[in-house]
C-alpha cells in the first residue's frame, strides 16, 4: 500500500491559508459560545424540567402515601 503525499503550493507542510484559519477561528468561537449557552440553559432549566415531569406523571400519590415511609 503506497501512501500519497499532498504538497502545498508554497512548499511548506501543514501551513494553512488565511481562509482555513478564519474558518477554524470562527468554529472555535462558535463552539465556545454554544458551550457557555448550554451551561446556562442546563443550570437554570434542570429543576423546572424535573418539576414539569413530576407534575405530568399519570400516577399521583396521595398525601398519606407521601408522608408515610411505606
Amino acid at each position: 500500500m503506497a501512501t500519497r503525499v499532498a504538497l502545498k503550493a508554497n512548499g511548506k507542510k501543514g501551513s494553512k491559508t488565511s481562509e482555513e484559519r478564519s474558518t477554524v477561528k470562527c468554529l472555535k468561537e462558535w463552539s465556545t459560545w454554544m458551550m457557555k449557552k448550554a451551561k446556562v440553559i442546563t443550570h437554570y432549566g434542570f429543576i423546572p424540567l424535573v418539576i414539569i415531569i413530576g407534575v405530568n406523571l399519570k400516577r399521583k400519590p396521595t398525601l398519606s402515601q407521601l408522608l408515610t415511609p411505606f
